[in-house]
């Protein structure tokens, strides 16, 4: 007891006599510094007294996919200093091939008693992954957000990229070009953002009288390495652009280009997907469709903060308009 007294004290930098009085639930207490004490046992792995565990913590579980594409650690730092700013503790759950689950991460929270839940990437988005965790966070009315496209049957509050809009803005730039044997490298075929993609390219392509060939879509796993192995196949079938569903599977595209003898962009143009951190540095920069990351993340915390304060309920999806931005990776279609 005592050990725990003196780590939660220098965790919050008072006496460990303000931490026993906390947990004793004894007057002398400001209201922030009973708070803190609360917050710090939560994030030291203690357990609360059993007559204060009914209460949540001001903790915020943030759930990530991965951390390898660099569009999920700008997310995180975004909504997690929006946290921090309005007096919550982000608690960083990131989930890894063989490791903890997403639905591990749900118990976990659940069990620390946090006051909500953002979720950046998952397996809502998949329509053929589990989501039976997600049942057990509305089942107690856990203000919960979705960042990307989920199934439409959770009904959580989502925030996405419209990615109806990022394909199209993405497909006409190189049709424009010139280019008329367009590749797709998206996501698993389940996957909601993917399919939403592929819906509004084969839609524009058909009005544009260049329909979409099937050997010209081919999915991935959002890595560099699958990004490769699939611009590979779709050189193979004739592509002369290719649109990617991310921006590491874009450069891995252009690292199979150069491994087939083909320049970016004098013989194929890659788009990518994000525009995360350092796709102007890269040879070449990549065009690719940017994420309004910080308004969405914006949008993330309005829409979390107003369910802990009971003012909102878990409503629809909003969109966010993304943007194409041009650089060096696409060019007119080679005579």
């Amino acid at each position: 007891m005592s050990k725990r007294l003196a780590e939660v004290a220098r965790k919050v930098g008072v006496s460990e006599a303000t931490v026993s009085r906390v947990l004793n639930e004894k007057p002398g207490v400001s209201d922030a510094t009973r708070q803190a004490v609360l917050t710090a046992l939560d994030v030291l792995g203690y357990e609360r007294p059993t007559k204060l565990r009914g209460e949540r913590a001001r903790l915020v579980g943030l759930v990530l996919p991965e951390l390898q594409n660099p569009i999920f650690p700008a997310f995180a730092e975004i909504v997690g200093g929006a946290l921090t700013q309005n007096g919550y503790t982000p608690l960083l759950c990131t989930q890894n091939a063989g490791g903890v689950t997403e639905s591990d991460y749900v118990d976990l929270l659940l069990a620390q008693q946090v006051s909500g839940v953002i979720f950046l990437g998952g397996n809502y988005t998949q329509a053929d992954a589990a989501h039976q965790h997600y049942e057990r966070l509305r089942q107690v009315n856990l203000p919960t957000v979705l960042v990307n496209a989920r199934v439409p049957e959770l009904p959580f509050a989502t925030v996405s990229t419209d990615d109806a809009a990022a394909a199209e803005q993405a497909v006409l730039h190189v049709h424009q070009l010139g280019h008329r044997k367009i590749g797709l490298l998206l996501g698993p075929e389940d996957h909601i953002p993917s399919r939403r993609k592929l819906e509004s390219a084969r839609r524009l392509l058909e009005s544009l009288g260049a329909p979409l060939a099937d050997e010209l879509v081919v999915r991935g796993m959002y890595s560099l390495e699958s990004g490769q192995a699939g611009a590979s196949r779709l050189f193979a079938a004739g592509a002369t652009a290719i649109v990617c569903a991310s921006d590491p599977m874009a450069l891995g595209a252009v690292r199979a280009a150069r491994r087939a003898g083909l320049s970016v962009p004098g013989d194929v143009s890659i788009v990518g997907f994000d525009d995360s951190a350092l796709m102007s540095c890269t040879e070449p920069p990549l065009t690719t469709v940017r994420q309004p990351i910080e308004s969405m993340g914006r949008a993330v915390i309005a829409l979390l903060l107003a369910q802990i304060a009971g003012t909102a309920q878990p409503g629809d999806e909003l969109l966010f308009e993304p943007e194409l931005v041009l650089r060096a990776s696409t060019g007119p279609l080679p005579l």
